[in-house]
Order: C-alpha cells, then sequence, then structure tokens
C-alpha cells in the first residue's frame, strides 16, 4: 500500500514507521524540517525506515504530487492543527480521490460535523475520554 502521512510529529512518525516496517511504500510530509530529526532522536523512526520525507505544507497541490498523491492507497493528516488537517484531507479525497483518507480532529465538535461531510475522522479528545471512562468504571 502507498501511504501518504501529513504531519512527522508523534502519532505521523510513530504510524510511518510501523507500516515502513509492515512493507508498504510510506512518504511523510512535514512544514518543519526539524521534525524527521526529532522522530529519528525519539526513535520514532529508525535508521533502516525506507520511506521518503518532504518539506512544506501538506495543503499545497505541487508538493502532494511531488509526494505521490495521485498513486496514493491511503492519506493521513495528522498535523497540529484542525484546519490544515481538515484541508488536506478534503484536498486528498475530493480532488485526488484518494480512496482512504484519515484525519484528526482534537475539537469535538468539527469531528462530528466533518464525519457527516464524509471524511474518516478520529478525535483523540473523545477517545481519550472513552478509555479513561472505561478504565475508571472496570471492576477489579
Amino acid at each position: 500500500m502507498k501511504v501518504l502521512i501529513v504531519g512527522c510529529g508523534r502519532v505521523g512518525s510513530r504510524l510511518a514507521s510501523e507500516l515502513d516496517e509492515e512493507g508498504h511504500e510510506v512518504t511523510i510530509v512535514d512544514r518543519d524540517p526539524g521534525s524527521f530529526s526529532r522522530a529519528a532522536s525519539r526513535e520514532a523512526l529508525s535508521q533502516d525506515f525506507k520511506g521518503n520525507f518532504l518539506v512544506g505544507d501538506g495543503t499545497e497541490a505541487d508538493l502532494l504530487r511531488r509526494a505521490g498523491i495521485e498513486e496514493a492507497d491511503s492519506f493521513v493528516a495528522v498535523t497540529e492543527g484542525d484546519n490544515r488537517n481538515i484541508m488536506a484531507a478534503q484536498i486528498a479525497k475530493q480532488i485526488y480521490k484518494v480512496p482512504r483518507v484519515v484525519c484528526r480532529i482534537y475539537d469535538p465538535i468539527r469531528e462530528e460535523a466533518y464525519r457527516k461531510l464524509g471524511l474518516e475522522v478520529f478525535c483523540p479528545t473523545i477517545e481519550g475520554s472513552r478509555r479513561v471512562r472505561q478504565m475508571l468504571m472496570a471492576r477489579k
């Protein structure tokens, strides 16, 4: 599977590493060139990582084409900004017709709104709250 990930923070770099280890073709895009070295220093991306890195804005058409969006099977938007993630995911889904698009949204209100628009979104705020509640309510 060819995967394009926008955002090389903790989630993006870990996901990229895991997918690469499974044999998938991975490209990571981030606006901050230092994000790639930080991921490597956290050991989120090993020396064995075979994927590609591109510095730039994951909402720019030229950069996305250089990153291989036209051949991508999957697209993941996990930057720190909801607006950027939403925009990048919509571009991937609507303009480039990427078959599988996943987008992280921190704001629970936005998560529901964009889900209704057909984006596949996840909200760490909702997921984290749900998991903590499960842990609190679990009987020992």
